[in-house]
């Protein structure tokens, strides 16, 4: 707990029971006042509102989220997710054209906009408004919106600045209800979603959103909404209880999916879904657009491993910036993420769009590399994101100079400790402390994620029990049965695409593990360990 910034009896008591009645005040936020009280004068006036937002996991969410929610008060409303191929990211003129053609007068706008400065600008010619809800980083000109609800900016008032897209819409719509004197439990449904986004976009669990996603788990497990009840059937999981790896790996990539492949819309339809097996229909069809994303990541990381063991001078590189313009854009910011796995360092993966280089970043634990892109910034169009996630474009001519500006600020900025994959081990135990009480314990500090995550053990000097055996596929993972020094115990574990270490393993010498503690989903009540690193001892 200690480890986790917990040093208080209170502090321990919010973190293991959290309470909805402890979520801040939403009017707390900068511009708040200003949001609820145009969204009420467009009410008032019956003017066309328009939920606008990105077009991932925390923008469907989050539009689905408001539009579901003034919805129950308010018919002259409609939702708008920019197409990822024709629009690119953020506000895009072609939606303002839509927004103007439609008679629309209001548009809110969630998980983008805090850059969108000329657009926002040009919907202001058109006498359209707009109420930014943001988590990204602004710039220090903020586009001239009539609210910005973004916890990030620099003149920021509210206690809590890592909540999702969803969360600010959420805030948004917590903070309409008090003025208009709706109850909060209206708003509780709504929570499953707000989960979702949470762990999707890879926010602190800590504070305010720990008791977001904890509720929101809740309203996940008894009671979600028709279309996410339809995606949990899809992923196989309406048997179990769904945990935050259980959206990270199944729930988001699908959602995901859509905008991917085809338009983020068609998540929103699901999300906002009324009946059941129309829903299950729109969930199967986004089940398919996962497959495809699936096939298209599998090829495009080969391509791109290729492409990064050619390249020259690797192994003096502190950063991979690849380009390639026959890559699918909906793709390369999986293919960025799986390069910072395999070579741990922060890596920019570039397509074409149109005559553009368009591209994601992802990063390493600790490394800012939205800082790392700012400081290319007149070499780019357009960019926006946060520490470990970003997005960017520039013209395809300033690839090359790109790159390595960006490895020469890298190279200056990053920590050694940073450049290799470490396990931070929070525990040295023996397997006679697994006990049934002291997993319980350990259940308790979920939900799991950044800032709270999984606590890994280690345990030095185990052995086959003489059973361990190669297991997958393509017999990439080891099935094990461990028993150490202390104890009789008999531990069963996985270790996922560790089959290397197998012929070690077979020599009955020792070795050390470090693993996590997971709940046998195969037999109820019996844990098993998921070994994250394999040594022999020492």
């Amino acid at each position: 707990m200690i480890q986790r910034g917990i040093t208080t009896a209170p502090e321990a008591k919010k973190f293991f029971r959290p309470q909805l009645p402890d979520l801040h005040d939403p009017f707390l936020m900068e511009d708040m006042d200003l949001a609820v009280e145009r969204l009420n004068q467009a009410m008032g006036k019956k003017e066309r509102i328009l939920i606008y937002g990105d077009y991932d996991v925390d923008g469907t969410t989050a539009v689905a989220l408001v539009y579901k929610f003034i919805q129950q008060f308010y018919s002259n409303i409609d939702y708008y997710i920019p197409d990822r191929y024709n629009e690119g990211y953020g506000v895009s003129k072609k939606g303002i054209d839509y927004a103007s053609e439609s008679g629309v007068g209001l548009i809110i706008v969630l998980d983008c906009g805090i850059k969108a400065v000329e657009e926002i600008t040009y919907a202001k010619e058109k006498g359209i408004d707009f109420i930014i809800c943001d988590h990204h980083v602004p710039d220090d000109i903020l586009p001239p919106a009539v609210a910005i609800l973004n916890a990030k900016r620099l003149d920021n008032t509210y206690p809590y600045t890592h909540l999702s897209g969803c969360g600010v819409g959420f805030k948004f719509m917590q903070a309409f209800a008090i003025n208009n004197g709706i109850e909060f439990h209206h708003l509780i449904p709504l929570l499953d979603l707000v989960a979702v986004s949470i762990a999707s976009d890879i926010v602190p669990i800590m504070g305010e959103n720990r008791i977001l996603a904890f509720h929101g788990l809740k309203q996940l497990n008894s009671n979600p909404s028709i279309g996410m009840k339809a995606i949990i059937d899809v992923c196989g999981l309406s048997e179990r209880e769904i945990t935050i790896s259980d959206i990270v790996f199944k729930i988001g990539p699908r959602i995901n999916a859509s905008g991917r492949i085809q338009s983020g819309k068609e998540a929103v339809d699901l999300l906002t879904e009324k009946d059941f097996s129309a829903a299950l229909e729109k969930s199967r069809q986004i089940n398919q657009y996962n497959e495809t994303r699936k096939d298209l990541d599998k090829t495009m990381t080969e391509e791109a491993n290729q492409i990064v063991n050619n390249l020259e001078g690797l192994a003096d590189r502190r950063s991979i910036v690849i380009y390639n313009e026959e890559w699918h854009k909906g793709v390369i910011g999986i293919v960025a993420s799986r390069l910072t796995e395999v070579y741990y360092r922060p890596a920019v993966v570039l397509t074409r769009t149109d005559n553009m280089a368009t591209g994601s970043a992802r990063s390493v634990s600790g490394f800012d590399v939205y800082k790392a892109i700012e400081h290319c910034r007149d070499l780019l169009e357009n960019f926006g994101g946060h520490t470990y996630a970003a997005g960017l474009s520039m013209k395809v001519e300033n690839v090359e100079a790109f790159t390595k500006r960006f490895e020469a600020f890298v190279s200056q900025h990053i920590l050694p400790e940073q450049t290799s994959a470490f396990i931070n081990i929070d525990s040295e135990i023996d397997f006679r402390d697994i006990t049934s009480k002291f997993f319980g314990h350990l259940k308790k500090f979920n939900p799991f994620g950044p800032d709270n995550l999984k606590p890994i053990f280690c345990t030095h000097h185990v052995y086959d029990y003489g059973t361990s055996k190669v297991v997958g596929r393509e017999q990439e993972h080891i099935k094990l049965e461990l028993v150490d020094n202390k104890s009789n115990n008999v531990m069963n574990g996985i270790a996922f695409g560790q089959s290397s270490h197998v012929r070690y393993i077979k020599t009955k010498r020792s070795f050390d593990i470090c693993y996590t503690i997971e709940e046998n989903t195969h037999k109820r009540g019996e844990v098993q360990l998921q070994i994250e690193d394999i040594k022999p001892a020492e």
